[in-house]
């Protein structure tokens, strides 16, 4: 009986060690399979053909009408009629399509009108047998498109001798470019335009005044153009304003009878 008891016990821990080394150890055969199938996904992930994507240009070609062309290359070329998009990233959307184009063999250019801003862009083709869905490496851009100059509101106006510097309403000037500045004899106005993203600026002036005013654009107390005009007379003052965050206007008395009057039309080149 006591011998009995000492073979059942050691057939259990024998099978108790052969379950363990079963549990920790991998079979040679199963390693072999294992190393296998990974070299299988490996060729499969090579022989799998691959699209390339490229953005080859970004540029306005409309600095009005805010048309924005980009053009790029597939390779190899996809088929006829393939759909191309041109697609912007959204910070809270993702990326959106804003147009789309058939290619020409590998090229593609494709337009959008888009308002200025300062984004990032990429071109997405889908799926297309053997290939899988391909994409270009995001490209950022600064898109510049005139807008009216009172698209922001006013920051502030003044100036002496009863100034009055009135904007256009919407319903009057939809461009939100238009405005009248008017003063007493020897007298002055101005008003101050929020310029932040903006490179350019261009006004068209017509003095309505009975004699001579001076038109002036300044950055703080620095001029950056000035010219003078005379009695009924039309012109423009257009100017680089790079950096320049707070744009002012002023019209200045230099000899009139009843002080200036002058009819303002102006634009700014801005990504905003």
């Amino acid at each position: 009986m006591g011998v009995r008891a000492f073979l059942s016990c050691g057939t259990t821990l024998a099978a108790a060690l052969l379950l363990a080394g079963c549990a920790g150890t991998v079979a040679p055969a199963q390693s072999a399979l294992i190393a296998t199938d990974t070299a299988k996904a490996a060729e499969v992930a090579q022989a799998t053909p691959v699209r390339s994507v490229k953005i080859t240009s970004i540029r306005t070609t409309d600095y009005t009408a805010g048309v924005l062309t980009v053009s790029g290359t597939l390779t190899p070329a996809p088929a006829a009629g393939s759909r191309v998009a041109l697609q912007r990233w959204d910070a809270t959307k993702g990326w959106q399509e804003i147009g789309h184009a058939t290619p020409s063999g590998g090229n593609v250019t494709i337009s959008s009108k888009q308002p200025g801003s300062i984004r990032t862009y990429r071109l997405a083709i889908g799926p297309q047998a053997p290939y899988a869905a391909a994409a270009s490496a995001p490209a950022g851009y600064s898109h510049y498109v005139w807008r009216g100059i009172f698209k922001k509101p006013l920051l502030a106006s003044g100036g002496k001798g009863h100034p009055v510097f009135t904007v256009l309403t919407a319903a009057d000037s939809p461009r939100r470019a238009e405005a009248e500045l008017l003063a007493d004899k020897g007298g002055v106005v101005w008003g101050d335009v929020n310029s932040a993203g903006c490179s350019w600026v261009k006004n068209w002036l017509g003095n309505i005044t009975d004699g001579t005013v001076r038109v002036s654009l300044l950055n703080g107390s620095a001029v950056l153009g000035t010219v003078d005009q005379a009695q009924e007379t039309e012109t423009w003052l257009n100017r680089q304003i790079p950096g320049v965050n707070r744009l002012r206007v002023q019209v200045a008395d230099v000899k009139s009878g009843y002080g200036p009057q002058v009819a303002l039309d102006a634009m700014l080149l801005c990504t905003n």
